[in-house]
């Protein structure tokens, strides 16, 4: 069993914290909280019956510990909705160009910011789909939905950051627009 556990430890430990980090945004209760997913890994892997991929079973793990770490918060559904600022994000690539990288942040930081306007399902499915790059059966199996929920999520979600995107940008647009005309 320690051999397994430490290949999963190994295997995924970063994208368990990327996501609890997403969902608690801080770092130190997602690293507490990590803990706590590899302790409830530990003790219930003997009932894993591998009809999902272990890195599924892992993120549904994660999801309950964040919900359970959510419901142990005093005003907890409130204090959700203000866990949600995607600005500290850092870029992965290093080879790009600084003109890129900054570009490239701009860009990250304003989805992120998009993200403030779905609802905290709709970001659970952004993040695993589009970040954690898992299928629609694997975010359905690590929510604990069907794949039809996910779909029908996903599309609602993808909706509502393409609509504050198309908001974000046409002010942007407007407010270059404004100084230009002032200089």
């Amino acid at each position: 069993m320690d051999s397994v556990f430490d290949e999963l430890y190994h295997k995924y430990h970063h994208d368990v914290f990327q996501f609890l980090f997403y969902m608690v945004r801080n770092k130190e209760h997602a690293e507490d909280l990590v803990q706590e997913v590899y302790i409830r890994v530990y003790k219930s892997y003997y009932r894993f019956e591998g009809k999902s991929s272990e890195k599924t079973w892992l993120f549904s793990i994660a999801r309950n510990v964040a919900i359970d770490f959510f419901r142990k918060q005093k005003g907890w559904k409130e204090k959700v909705l203000d866990k949600f600022d995607w600005s500290s994000n850092q870029i992965k690539d290093e080879y790009l160009i600084p003109e890129e990288i900054a570009v490239q942040k701009d860009e990250i930081k304003l989805v992120y910011k998009c993200l403030d306007y779905c609802t905290i399902d709709q970001r659970m499915v952004i993040i695993l789909r589009y970040i954690h790059d898992l299928s629609i059966a694997e975010t359905a199996k690590a929510l604990g939905w069907t794949e039809s929920k996910v779909k029908t999520t996903q599309h609602r979600s993808l909706k509502i950051l393409k609509k504050q995107l198309e908001l974000f940008s046409g002010k942007e647009e407007f407010i270059s627009e404004k100084v230009r005309v002032e200089r």
